[in-house]
């Protein structure tokens, strides 16, 4: 369907085609899809794997800021994802699929830990895994079952045509088989360097192809540090070829102590004693008390146009994310205050199992240091998406038309 990642206008066109066109799905030829990858990025934009047709996976990952979720709702801003049904409202925010390939499987480490995964929770195991997850969620794609699932995959001659060139003749004989192909084909586009394009100014600088200013260059210092801060502590800055292929995240689960989203929990009509007990909820792990409230570090890459933040979204700008950890290590009045609401920091969601260990351990920070930090984290943004950064609060809005190009109809549904 989108023939090259980077042609966004073109593809801004092509995303609706399909509910223009109806039942019969999008007019490709076979030919378009000469390998899984791009059969995977095809399907990443089909809306016809949704009950409604309303809605694809690019409708809550939108390419053109970041791959996340850009549409406003009416009390929760995009804080969460409206489904399919067109009212349906999610509990967290949907993350960044950029970078997303290096999470390595859900499991323990050596020390026992439980890291990577996909999700906030990491209960899909594999990328492969996480895509045949939204589309069969009821307040998502709302798909009733695989064999749906299937059955519109089967609507398009060409995608049947390139589903067999790729996974084999007979894939479409059990339903079962094809719906793991279709995960497949979606987790091979998500491991595509298309998502992971390593050039922003700080690869860049790495790479002595630009200089970071001064403000750049200390908070680089500073999120480097173990003695100023404990940031790396948990955003690791080096991957396993070293810095140069560092996603600034080391895939483990900590419970920081963010607070409810009121606001999201209103919208989607939770019931009042409604918690997120993230980690604890993954079927893999089970209702182990230790692991209440914990949810999985963030790759920092393209943080400064992905916001909101934190598993539900509840912060909306990045220098009150920075401020939050710090107020963990101030005896300051000041930095118990929420910035964006004028009044002190709501309580913790899950007040167990706090990392006050690792949000402890480093003095607290000036604002010529916060200011610094959210600067360099502002280099971590890939090149393409720079252009976003110079539009300050309106990053990521629906009414901005370089957004509004790409991402879905206004009013249109999608999956949290």
């Amino acid at each position: 369907m989108v023939r090259q990642f980077s042609h966004f206008l073109a593809a801004s066109a092509l995303i609706l085609l399909p509910v223009a066109m109806g039942l019969g799905g999008t007019a490709h030829g076979g030919t378009d899809y000469p390998t899984v990858e791009k059969l995977g990025e095809a399907l990443f934009h089909e809306v016809n794997l949704s009950m409604n047709r309303t809605m694809s996976c690019s409708t809550c990952h939108t390419s053109a800021n970041g791959f996340t979720d850009i549409r406003d709702t009416e009390k929760a801003g995009h804080a969460v994802s409206l489904g399919d049904d067109g009212k349906s409202l999610g509990d967290r925010n949907a993350p960044t699929a950029t970078y997303a390939k290096f999470s390595p499987p859900f499991g323990k480490d050596a020390e026992g830990n439980y890291i990577g995964g996909q999700f906030w929770d990491g209960r899909a195991a594999t990328l492969e895994d996480q895509a045949g997850g939204p589309p069969l969620n009821p307040i998502e794609m709302g798909m009733a079952d695989k064999s749906s699932v299937v059955k519109r995959l089967k609507e398009n001659p060409d995608y049947v045509t390139a589903f067999a060139s790729h996974f084999g003749p007979n894939v479409f004989e059990n339903d079962e088989q094809a719906f793991a192909a279709m995960g497949k084909a979606l987790a091979a586009y998500e491991r595509s360097d298309a998502l992971s394009t390593f050039d922003s100014k700080y690869d860049r600088f790495l790479r002595g192809e630009e200089k970071l200013t001064d403000q750049e260059e200390l908070g680089r210092v500073l999120m480097s540090s173990t003695q100023f801060t404990n940031c790396n502590t948990c955003h690791t800055i080096k991957g396993e070829h070293g810095l140069s292929d560092g996603v600034f995240t080391n895939h483990k689960y900590f419970n920081i102590g963010v607070p409810a989203n009121r606001l999201a929990r209103a919208a989607n009509g939770s019931k009042p004693d409604a918690v997120d007990l993230g980690l604890a909820q993954n079927p893999a792990v089970g209702d182990d008390p230790a692991q209440r409230g914990k949810f999985k570090v963030p790759s920092l890459r393209n943080i400064a146009v992905t916001g909101p933040y934190m598993h539900n979204g509840v912060f909306k700008d990045l220098r009150t994310v920075v401020l939050f950890y710090v107020k963990y290590k101030s005896k300051k009045p000041s930095r118990q205050i929420n910035p964006e609401t004028g009044e002190k920091w709501d309580a913790p969601e899950v007040p167990d199992n706090i990392a006050m260990e690792e949000l402890t351990s480093a003095p607290a920070l000036d604002d010529k240091r916060v200011d610094a930090i959210v600067a360099f984290l502002k280099t971590l943004t890939d090149k393409r998406y720079e252009p976003l950064l110079a539009k300050g609060e309106n990053i990521g809005r629906p009414e901005d038309p370089t957004v509004h190009a790409i991402s879905a109809k206004p009013g249109e549904a999608a999956k949290n």
